[in-house]
């Protein structure tokens, strides 16, 4: 069983100089940055044909957000499931889908792909930390055909700040319980038009176990040129690093018994990561009709964890496994194995896209089609040292994986009064190779893949959308999935469904809105992993159906109170054919027609009810997740090494208070988050 307390947070203080309220001013006193959002403006959702959620940085503010997973839960349709505590590796699933490493999901950041890999092998081992942006859009419907490849749960765009019209700066100091300590320090301003802005964030604290502690720097540039009337260029530099003591094992039943919930005794399983990344964006504006926008980018990811443990019943250390099983301590320096999970990716890509309004089927349209070319190199090692602590030792694994990929898309919005239909079409065309630098055998495979889509709106007036739509999803394999390590080709293919969905948006009244969404996805084929907690679950595929319904909103009432709120209802998320192992075919135990698929709770609400008068901003929210099974077989009892069973539903409390001293320009603010310290699955 892996057992967690979340994290408390105390007292935080920010201060900024003079000048700094141009930082929080509004988008319209910034430098106009050149970037690919994928919603925009509120007004944009009008017309776009799905459902479609921004995060804005009021309430990313207002809440004092410690980490992306509780930013994202307070969106419709997403589960977030946490791990170390501080949410340096997100687990995010959209609508059902299995929320392991968010590897249904497009991460995108200002346009630019996030994950390290996402064509190869679309694992989160690496997320920026929540206070580099300032709003996330969250796009689910047909209109992210536009993005991709993963087009099955939805896209999340995180939007960096653009540099300020006036120069200023801000500082921001937090600290709390567990050694949590934060900074944050920008500085940016506008000169001669060309804009420049400046980030830092340095973060450290306990995780939520024993031997937990992570150490991060996170280092932004961004500058805006001006280059005439017609053009301007975005530049991004970024650097991050990590140095985290964190293991990779959860609890057994007898250790959580016996030892309690923060109980890890890996002291010396250590990760280390290192990413670089650069983009530039330019935007050509021929006229008012015709837009083009492109991104370069790149990036490079190296990380390495060694660890002595990967799961409750991990075998490496002789005699480990059975005393864990029996809730009795265990001295990992008396073990003189440790294992290198080697990681090194290399990712440029280059992507323009064209925005053209016309009139070319006599009917006035707006028409957004592009094409990407996305480059990535994986290279993987294991080393098996012989002492507790090593950092090197005898290579047991040698592996390239490269992935060259072509996408083309467009989708042409017809604009018929109150009426919009919007047809879309994708094709992914995906060359993947794999070497084994141990033996020389090389193995190669292709796949291409045709995305289809349709989307309209209704829009009678300013206060009622009414949108539907459907595409088809799909997912690549990962490399090492497709392209086996004998070198030959698998039968696995992409995951494919059909993803269907109708809605509404609505605002009757100033400060006040409501979306509620209805959606259908059902998969010819899925690809998933039962019980995450089992290292040595074999990947299966089978079909499945997911049914629920969606609803998000903010009301403002009366002397200064607001509510927000944002529920999912998921009645159906089974599997509606046995699933069967990818390689080998054989059926997965347990798994049955009709049964609940993993990692799939039925009810998902966060919801705040919150006191804004003057300087002062109060709220109260909770955050509820209902039961869920975590193996194919919908296991009900929890199993002695902890890896299967029904985990139990929970409901956390945060609480945030801001004040805000105006002349000072300066915000005191107390946060606690699960203030009844619950102790949760």
């Amino acid at each position: 069983m892996f057992s967690k307390k979340q994290i408390n947070i105390a007292v935080l203080i920010v201060l900024a100089w003079p000048g700094a309220v141009a930082v929080a001013q509004a988008e319209g006193n910034s430098v106009k940055a050149p970037t690919v959002q994928v919603i925009g403006t509120p007004e944009a959702l009008e017309r776009t044909p799905g459902s479609g959620e921004v995060l804005d940085k009021q309430t990313l503010e207002a809440s004092r957000v410690f980490t992306t997973s509780e930013a994202l839960r307070k969106l419709p349709g997403i589960n977030v499931r946490d791990e170390e505590g501080f949410g340096l590796r997100p687990n995010i699933g959209i609508r059902g889908l299995n929320p392991t490493r968010s590897t249904k999901v497009t991460l995108l950041e200002d346009g630019v792909p996030l994950s390290y890999a996402p064509y190869g092998d679309n694992a989160s081992y690496y997320h920026p930390p929540i206070d580099r942006y300032e709003r996330i859009e969250v796009l689910k419907g047909a209109g992210q055909i536009l993005y991709g490849p993963q087009t099955i749960g939805g896209v999340i765009n995180y939007i960096t700040p653009t540099p300020p019209a006036t120069p200023g700066g801000s500082i921001t100091l937090s600290g709390g319980n567990r050694d949590y300590l934060n900074g944050h320090v920008n500085y940016g301003g506008t000169w001669d038009g060309n804009g420049i802005l400046f980030d830092y964030i340095r973060k450290q604290g306990d995780g939520a176990r024993d031997n937990t502690h992570s150490e991060l720097n996170d280092a932004n540039f961004k500058a805006v040129l001006g280059m005439g009337a017609q053009q301007a260029l975005t530049l991004r530099a970024n650097y991050y690093s990590e140095d985290s003591n964190v293991t990779y094992s959860g609890l057994t039943q007898a250790e959580f018994n016996n030892l309690g919930a923060r109980y890890n005794p890996f002291k010396n399983d250590f990760m280390y990561a290192d990413r670089y990344g650069a983009s530039a964006t330019h935007e050509f504006v021929f006229n008012d009709d015709v837009v083009l926008t492109t991104n370069v980018y790149w990036s490079y990811f190296d990380r390495d964890w060694w660890r002595q443990s990967s799961t409750s019943t991990d075998t490496q250390c002789a005699g480990f496994a059975a005393a864990r099983l029996a809730g009795s301590t265990v001295n990992p320096d008396t073990c003189n194995s440790i294992q290198g999970r080697l990681r090194k990716y290399d990712t440029r890509g280059i992507e323009p896209r064209l925005k053209l309004a016309h009139n070319a089927f006599g009917v006035e349209s707006e028409l957004e089609a592009g094409v990407k070319a996305h480059f990535e190199e994986q290279k993987r090692k294991q080393k098996n040292g012989t002492s507790p602590t090593a950092r090197d030792g005898t290579l047991a694994e040698d592996n390239l994986r490269e992935t060259d990929a072509y996408a083309v898309f467009a989708q042409n919005r017809f604009l018929l009064g109150d009426w919009t239909l919007t047809p879309g079409l994708r094709f992914e065309y995906i060359d993947s190779s794999r070497t084994n630098n141990l033996t020389g055998v090389t193995g190669s495979d292709t796949l291409g893949q045709w995305i289809p889509s349709l989307g309209g709106t209704y829009s009678p007036g300013n206060a009622l959308t009414v949108f539907a739509g459907v595409h088809r999803g799909f997912a690549p394999p990962r490399t090492e999935d497709i392209i086996g390590g004998s070198g030959t080709s698998t039968d696995v293919g992409p995951e494919l469904s059909a993803n269907w969905e109708i809605g509404l948006r609505a605002e009757p009244m100033a400060g006040t809105n409501l979306q509620a969404t209805l959606f259908r996805n059902d998969f010819s084929r899925q690809i998933a992993v039962g019980s995450i907690a089992g290292g040595s679950t074999p990947l299966a595929q089978g079909e499945t159906l997911y049914q629920g319904l969606e609803l998000s909103g903010r009301a403002g009432l009366p002397a200064g109170t607001y509510l927000r709120g944002a529920y999912t209802w998921l009645p159906t998320a089974e599997q509606t054919t046995p699933f069967t192992q990818v390689v080998g075919g054989a059926l997965v135990s347990g798994s049955a027609a009709g049964n609940r698929l993993p990692y799939a709770p039925k009810h998902l609400l966060t919801a705040a009810l919150g006191y804004a008068v003057g300087g002062l901003d109060a709220q109260l929210e909770a955050v509820y997740v209902s039961e869920q099974f975590s193996d194919f077989a919908s296991t009900v009892a929890a199993s002695a090494n902890g890896q299967t069973g029904l985990i139990n539903d929970y409901t956390i409390w945060n609480a945030t208070l801001n004040y805000h001293f105006k002349p000072e320009r300066t915000t005191v603010f107390l946060t606690v988050k699960n203030l009844a310290d619950k102790t949760y699955i």
